[in-house]
C-alpha cells in the first residue's frame, strides 16, 4: 500500500512538471513580442508564423516571385526590413535576401543549436532564418523569410513614417514641426508614463510620468528622420534637465521616443555629434510606448491663438 502511494505521488509530480514545462515553452514562443506596444492586427495565419514561429509552405507566399522595386516592412509593426535591391531568387520556396536594412534584424540561435532565427528588431516578430556560406550571392548570405511576415511597399508609393519628440511644452514643439517641409500631420499628446489615457491635469501633477510629446507624421520621400532630429535639437535647449525654459517638471523633459533601431541609431548619431561639439546633452532615448492624444484645445495651439512659442526658438547648430 505504501509503495502504491509513493508511485502515485511521483506520477503526480511528473505530470505537474510536464504541464509547467509545456506552459513555459508556450510562453517562450510569445515573449519576444512587446505587448506594451500598439501593433497591427494579425490574422490567425499570421499569428501562427509571427508569434508562434511557424513556417508557411514553400512556394505559396505572395512575395516569392515578386521582382518589383520597393521595400519590405514588418507585417506586425511596419518597421522597414529589406530593400528590393537585396532580394534574389534562391529557388528555395521563400523570399530570399542577401542583406538587411541596418539595425532591422535580430538573430537568435534556434533551440536545436543548428539554425539561426531572424526576428524584427522593433517588435520581435518571427521572420524566418538566415543561412551563410551557400555561395548564392557575393555576400554569401541568405535571409529566408516568410512572405506572411512582411508587407511590400512599391517604390512608386508614398511612404509615410511617424516620429515622436518631447522638448518641453508641446505647443512649442508642434509649432516648429508642423511647419517643416515633408511633414504631413502633427498631433500633441502624452508618452512614457504609467497612466492610461491621462488628462492634461493628471500629467501636470507630475505623478503619471508622461512627457508632453508631439507625434510627427512625415513623407519620407520629401524629408527624413535625420532632418527632423536636427530640427528637434535646433528648437529647444537639449542641455536642460527636468524642464524647458521656465516650464519645470518631468513632463517637460527632452526625449526622442524611437520606433525602430534605425531611428534610435540616427538619434544617437546626432547626440554624439553634439557631445563632440562640447554640449552636455540631457535628451533621453526611449523606445516608443503608446501615444495618448491630448485634448482638442491643445492641438495646433499657436495657430489657433495666432501666437509664437515663448521658449522654442530656432537656432542653427548643424
Amino acid at each position: 500500500m505504501k509503495s502504491n502511494i509513493t508511485l502515485l505521488f511521483v506520477f503526480v509530480l511528473l505530470t505537474l512538471s510536464q504541464s509547467a514545462c509545456t506552459q513555459n515553452n508556450k510562453n517562450n514562443n510569445l515573449k519576444t513580442v512587446d505587448k506594451t506596444m500598439e501593433y497591427n492586427e494579425l490574422t490567425p495565419q499570421e499569428e501562427a508564423v509571427i508569434l508562434g514561429k511557424g513556417t508557411e509552405r514553400p512556394f505559396t507566399g505572395i512575395y516569392v516571385d515578386n521582382k518589383a522595386k520597393g521595400i519590405y516592412v514588418c507585417k506586425q509593426c511596419d518597421a522597414p526590413l529589406y530593400k528590393s535591391d537585396d532580394k534574389f531568387d534562391s529557388h528555395c520556396g521563400w523570399p530570399s535576401f542577401d542583406d538587411e536594412i541596418k539595425g532591422a534584424i535580430t538573430r537568435h540561435t534556434d533551440a536545436d543549436g543548428r539554425r539561426t532565427e531572424i526576428t524584427c528588431s522593433n517588435c520581435g516578430g518571427h521572420l524566418g532564418h538566415v543561412f551563410f556560406g551557400e555561395g548564392m550571392t557575393m555576400k554569401n548570405t541568405r535571409h529566408c523569410v516568410n512572405s506572411i511576415s512582411m508587407k511590400f511597399i512599391p517604390a512608386s508609393e508614398k511612404v509615410n513614417e511617424i516620429a515622436y519628440f518631447a522638448s518641453g511644452c508641446f505647443w512649442g514643439t508642434e509649432y516648429h514641426f508642423m511647419k517643416a517641409a515633408g511633414v504631413i500631420e502633427t498631433t500633441v499628446g502624452y508618452m512614457g508614463g504609467k497612466t492610461s489615457n491621462p488628462s492634461y491635469r493628471e500629467v501636470c501633477s507630475g505623478e503619471t510620468g508622461h512627457a508632453e510629446t508631439t507625434e510627427v507624421k512625415f513623407d519620407s520621400s520629401k524629408t527624413s528622420f535625420d532632418e527632423l532630429v536636427k530640427l528637434f535639437f535646433e528648437t529647444h535647449d537639449f542641455t536642460q534637465e527636468g524642464g524647458q525654459g521656465p516650464d519645470i517638471g518631468d513632463q517637460y523633459r527632452s526625449v526622442i521616443f524611437y520606433n525602430s533601431e534605425e531611428q534610435k541609431n540616427t538619434a544617437q548619431k546626432y547626440i554624439d555629434i553634439l557631445t563632440q561639439k562640447g554640449f552636455k546633452v540631457a535628451t533621453e532615448l526611449q523606445k516608443a510606448p503608446k501615444f495618448w492624444s491630448a485634448e482638442d484645445y491643445h492641438q495646433a495651439y499657436y495657430d489657433k491663438k495666432h501666437g509664437t512659442p515663448y521658449c522654442h526658438i530656432y537656432r542653427k547648430i548643424f
